[in-house]
């Protein structure tokens, strides 16, 4: 299961779908496009540097200090991971 959480000053994203084995796991690819092109649009649409962590399993990012165009980006990825978890809310789950 996946667990998402987004509160005012972070987004963590934690553990593994289960869906599939490893490589063929849609929902975990979906996520992990998900997280990356937040990070890599944040970077290079608004000149903000965040601060994040990356590992397998894990993704946390810090948005107290973010600019507007940073958190427009970040409701946009919110959407995206809500229709993930709804068309697999076996999967991923927001907590």
């Amino acid at each position: 299961m996946i667990n998402v959480s987004v509160q005012k000053d972070e987004i963590r994203v934690l553990g593994h779908s289960g869906y599939a084995p490893p490589g063929q796991d849609i929902v975990c690819a979906a996520v992990s496009t998900l997280t990356q092109g937040l990070i890599a649009s944040i970077e290079g649409l608004t000149g903000d540097r965040p601060d994040y962590t990356i590992a397998p399993g894990v993704f946390i990012l810090k948005i107290k200090d973010l600019s507007e165009k940073s958190k427009l980006l970040v409701d946009s990825f919110f959407l995206g991971i809500c229709g993930v978890a709804s068309t697999h809310p076996d999967y991923v789950r927001l907590v």
